[in-house]
């Protein structure tokens, strides 16, 4: 398993957790996406690796912002 953490900006409720957590759960590969509305971390796990231009991708379609 490969595990990569992200910076999430824009999230402010369980709302946006769990948006974020569902784009970020269909990118191929992604078999777990733990979220800390807090800090902003998104800490992805998949079977391969991900390109950080697919997670920046479901990132926008739920509406916020990859930092970085």
């Amino acid at each position: 398993m490969i595990e990569k953490t992200y910076t999430v900006t824009g999230m402010t409720c369980g709302h946006c957790v769990r948006t974020v957590t569902d784009e970020v759960g269909r990118i191929d590969g992604v078999t777990a996406v733990k979220v800390d509305l807090p800090t902003g971390a998104v800490v992805v796990t998949s079977t391969r690796e991900v390109a950080v231009e697919d997670v920046r991708a479901a990132v926008d379609e739920a509406g916020y912002e990859l930092a970085g």
